[in-house]
């Protein structure tokens, strides 16, 4: 049997329990933790495979460390930019 873990960290029946009990008393879901990732733009994005070369991927990824960005908003940043002026 697989153990349940959050964030690394094993979950006991006894938080589940104790999750259940509140749930059951009523606890309002403005109070529960939202889960996934934030929508972009007008609904769901897809996921775009892309393939670069490696040359390529170091020099974005120093880019995008260089500006405190994550990949991905280093790759939509650079899509943008081409967009405006195409």
């Amino acid at each position: 049997m697989t153990r349940e873990t959050i964030d690394g960290t094993p979950v006991t029946l006894e938080q589940i329990d104790e999750w259940a009990a509140v749930a059951e008393a009523g606890e309002p879901t403005e109070k529960l933790r939202k889960r996934g990732r934030q929508p972009m733009g007008d609904g769901p994005a897809p996921v775009i495979p892309v393939r670069m070369e490696s040359s390529m991927l170091e020099a974005l990824m120093e880019r995008a460390l260089k500006e405190d960005l994550t990949r991905s908003e280093a790759i939509r940043e650079a899509i943008r930019a081409w967009l405006s002026v195409a």
